[in-house]
């Protein structure tokens, strides 16, 4: 992993991608997209962890976090908690995809010491530390338009979720915290 990826300051503003292996779409199904949001309303609660801005793609999920204890183990737990929800979720729902998708987690636990039977986040998070306003403005308008750029909604606020619906005063699926 590149040096000037990784979170050093466990205490700082990050912008974040955590990104499916082999890029597979598993957030078109609600039901995998409320485990991230359970998942991150249990980080905020339970473990100091200030969500600033976010957006969750098909196959991605971008965030603007920070945490009162370390950034570094909450992202950790946090990916250890979703990964094992969503696998479990697969192998107990009527999903379509279900072998199909045990076959590529199976396929990219291989290839990582960490990951014995199933890998379903990258390693790298592509941590990038917000150091001043603008860089701040310019990743949450990046991640705001993700959707828009995407031909999945006309305007930011329409994407459910997404915090520009915060932004926008509007009624979201999470409470986040004020930059």
């Amino acid at each position: 992993m590149p040096d000037g990826y990784q979170i050093k300051d466990q205490n700082a503003l990050y912008f974040l991608t955590f990104q499916v292996v082999g890029w597979v779409d598993i957030f078109t199904r609600k039901t995998y997209r409320d485990i991230v949001i359970e998942s991150f309303k249990y980080c905020r609660t339970n473990k100091q962890l200030k969500i600033f801005s976010y957006v969750i793609m098909s196959n991605h999920v971008h965030c603007i976090l920070s945490c009162e204890n370390n950034l570094s183990d909450t992202i950790r737990d946090f990916k250890k908690h979703t990964s094992k929800s969503i696998l479990k979720e697969i192998e107990n729902q009527s999903e379509s995809r279900r072998e199909w998708l045990k076959m590529i987690f199976k396929y990219h636990a291989k290839y990582n010491k960490r990951n014995k039977n199933f890998q379903f986040w990258t390693q790298e998070n592509h941590a990038v530390e917000l150091s001043n306003t603008e860089m701040i403005e310019s990743r949450v308008n990046y991640i705001h338009q993700n959707p828009v750029r995407a031909g999945i909604v006309q305007n930011e606020h329409d994407y459910l979720y997404s915090s520009a619906r915060n932004f926008a005063g509007l009624d979201s699926v999470i409470e986040i915290d004020e930059l």
